[in-house]
């Protein structure tokens, strides 16, 4: 989700005049807009991988999930407008994952032609879909 969120872009309005963390003044009225696609891909925040899909950056030393900002990680919003559904689809992801990864091994198909293309709209989607190799486990 940080590679390809479901919204890649969101915008609110300031209710009232405001002061950005990074000292940008905001007006009442004022569309501020984010780009959480763009934000799951900068090196300042995700480190020299940032392009990549790496599993254990999101967890400790120790082995615990590491639980960044939402702020930092924005795919369900932050603040006061935090995603009411948030909790739920962690739980479902992971229900998911463990249902079919106990029984499946899943692989992307490597081809040129397949390399994931963001459409993006309200909601992102891939072109084409995530072509996958699914074979059953031994």
């Amino acid at each position: 989700m940080r590679l390809y969120p479901p919204v890649v872009w969101d915008s609110k309005h300031a209710a009232s005049d405001d002061v950005l963390p990074d000292g940008t003044r905001i007006r009442e009225g004022d569309r501020v807009t984010y780009f959480p696609y763009g934000m799951g891909r900068m090196e300042r925040l995700w480190g020299g991988n940032c392009l990549e899909f790496d599993y254990r950056r999101w967890l400790s030393e120790s082995g615990e999930v590491v639980r960044e900002s939402p702020f930092k990680f924005p795919v369900f919003q932050a603040g006061p407008r935090i995603c009411l559904g948030k909790e739920m689809a962690f739980l479902k992801m992971k229900y998911i994952a463990a249902a079919v990864l106990g029984e499946f091994a899943l692989r992307r198909v490597e081809s040129e032609r397949q390399k994931p293309t963001l459409v993006p709209m309200l909601t992102a989607h891939m072109a084409g879909g995530l072509q996958m190799v699914v074979e059953t486990r031994k």
